[in-house]
């Protein structure tokens, strides 16, 4: 058994999930969405500008800090940028699930009954034998 092979026919398995082709469609909108690439630019340019401003003794940062944080608002709020962040929460759920398995699994859990929905729902690893209890 090669345990790298099989660890790149589980990565070849993920992209075929449809969490990670959501989150190439939502990539791909977000690449064509020129008004969301124009706004990333201009706040690209406004965070230079706000380093070098910083640089400067005495500088008064509080407007251009204004605009740079009406400028993130506004990425962030841009439809495609919302499906965007949805699509990557989904896939790093996803494989905060798989990484657990296998951290279980190395730990000396059985892979085949680990849940890692407990795991996740009460931030531990799932065997309550020495659990205290739940919060």
């Amino acid at each position: 058994m090669d345990i790298i092979k099989m660890a790149r026919e589980m990565g070849a398995a993920i992209q075929q999930e449809p969490e990670y082709l959501a989150l190439c469609a939502a990539k791909q909108a977000n690449d064509e969405d020129e008004n969301l690439q124009k706004m990333i630019t201009d706040f690209n340019k406004l965070m230079q500008e706000g380093e070098m401003l910083a640089a400067e003794e005495g500088a008064n940062i509080d407007e251009i800090g204004a605009q740079i944080q009406d400028g993130y608002d506004a990425i962030m709020s841009n439809v495609n940028m919302v499906r965007y962040n949805q699509c990557k929460d989904k896939i790093d759920s996803l494989m905060q699930k798989v990484v657990a398995i296998l951290a279980a699994s190395v730990n000396g859990e059985d892979p085949m009954t680990f849940d890692p929905e407990a795991e996740e729902e009460h931030h531990c690893g799932g065997d309550c034998g020495h659990c205290h209890g739940c919060d």
